[in-house]
């Protein structure tokens, strides 16, 4: 049976889920607190608040925006208009011109400021840190970029931004614009310049934060480390020689010595781990290459840590483990969030666009974290649903508003069965509220 076509004249939205979030952003007070870090403003009357943009591009985040031209989708939503109280949308030819605003100057000012009232507000000390790099393909003549190691495009332009992550709370914060081995010091310091006072007690990093001025600082920091190393010929000889090997599990054995790299000026502590191929196909780690025709030491793969820490070498390498969960968060951030996509001719306009991106990750990890509390689908506790997942099953409900005397009531289309559970959300948003608690995934 055929069907006619009709239109209307409602106004109505396929995102009315996005109610949440403007409810959860209202009880923390996020708009006063970006106000508040004096953000640069429009040239004429006529142009747009700099708050709205700010929101607005997040907002088209959320929506699944993954380029700056698909920021229109949102742009021509009435609903999301009269939602988040903005007077008319802006296009996003507005939102680039605003990010073109910033300098060095004022993007480190900026949002060191917004960094540290967003950690300010969290109750949580003896944070566990992860620094690691990511790369970061561009299409264009972007500033900044360079031909390097790219392994999904090789030879093409690309920037390798550093990145810390803060494991105890899932929330992102900052990027850095150098490899690894270029400024890291400066990168550690703005770092911990942005968690307000907070102190870290544990640094994660994989093997390209192993070099000896970074060590030295760590230490003279009194910062508890535990740092992947590269597999060079000297680590590799002592690994062969270490006699003290014991089974941890199936196909896993560990070892723990004092080391000294020739480009140290001191021994550290190293915890050994070997997985034997056959019994851990899946295993982490390289083959030796020093001893690869040797048969009793090619069949397993090594990896190795130092630390300042006299715990376990078991307590270590599991503790070590649990920064896998940043690597995670960097395909989220790159592909789900759009942090790869959201670049700019100018470097410090394209790093503006990646640290607001990263805010609107970590305010979405907190609505994660704060307000849904467990599975959003299936009730199981502790998961944590990647933005691609949320978006469709949370966010892309259809809905309309309606005014019921002075008070404005939003209408969302949303399964029989669902209702109970998606209004035990909208009452949870009102009620969420800062400073939230965390636990620490490790205590000194």
């Amino acid at each position: 049976m055929g069907f006619e076509l009709r239109f209307t004249d409602k106004e109505i939205t396929a995102w009315g889920g996005m109610g949440l979030m403007k409810r959860m952003l209202d009880r923390i007070g996020f708009q006063a607190a970006v106000a508040a870090c004096e953000l640069p403003q429009p040239g004429s009357n006529r142009g747009y608040a700099p708050i709205q943009l700010i929101l607005q591009f997040m907002l088209s985040v959320w929506c699944g925006a993954n380029r700056f031209e698909q920021m229109e989708v949102t742009r021509h939503d009435p609903v999301l208009q009269k939602l988040f109280g903005f007077k008319r949308m802006a296009n996003f030819k507005a939102i680039m011109r605003f990010f073109k605003k910033f300098d060095q100057a004022t993007t480190t000012e900026i949002f060191g400021r917004m960094y540290r009232w967003f950690f300010g507000n969290l109750h949580i000390d003896h944070l566990t840190l992860d620094l690691d790099s990511t790369v970061m393909t561009r299409y264009g003549q972007q500033e900044g970029a360079a031909r390097g190691y790219n392994p999904r495009k090789p030879g093409r332009y690309s920037h390798h931004p550093l990145m810390a992550f803060v494991a105890d709370t899932r929330l992102w914060l900052r990027p850095g614009n150098s490899h690894s081995a270029n400024n890291v010091l400066a990168f550690l310091d703005d770092s911990l310049n942005k968690l307000g006072g907070k102190r870290v007690a544990l640094l994660r990093a994989d093997s390209g934060f192993s070099d000896q001025a970074f060590l030295n600082d760590l230490d003279q920091r009194s910062m508890h480390y535990l740092i992947a190393l590269r597999l060079n010929q000297p680590l590799q000889r002592a690994l062969v020689d270490e006699t003290g090997w014991w089974g941890l599990d199936d196909g896993i054995e560990l070892t723990a010595f004092d080391y000294q790299a020739p480009c140290w000026d001191k021994p550290r502590r190293v915890v050994g781990i070997r997985q034997k191929g056959d019994a851990r196909p899946n295993a982490k780690g390289k083959q030796l290459s020093l001893f690869a025709d040797n048969p009793a030491f090619s069949c397993y793969r090594y990896s190795a840590l130092v630390t300042d820490m006299d715990l376990p070498a078991a307590a270590l390498w599991r503790l070590y483990r649990g920064r896998a969960d940043c690597e995670n968060r960097i395909k989220e951030l790159k592909y789900d969030f759009g942090g790869e996509s959201f670049n700019l001719k100018d470097f410090w306009a394209t790093e503006a666009a990646l640290l607001t991106v990263m805010l609107a990750y970590n305010l979405m990890s907190l609505f994660r974290q704060g307000v849904l509390r467990s599975d959003a689908v299936s009730g199981k506790p502790d998961v944590q649903h990647t933005l691609k997942t949320l978006r469709y099953k949370l966010f892309a409900k259809a809905g309309y508003i309606t005014k019921d005397s002075r008070k404005k009531i939003i209408n969302l289309a949303v399964a029989m069965r669902h209702r109970e559970w998606f209004d035990g959300l909208w009452d949870r948003s009102k009620t969420f509220a800062l400073p939230v608690k965390f636990t620490p995934i490790f205590s000194p």
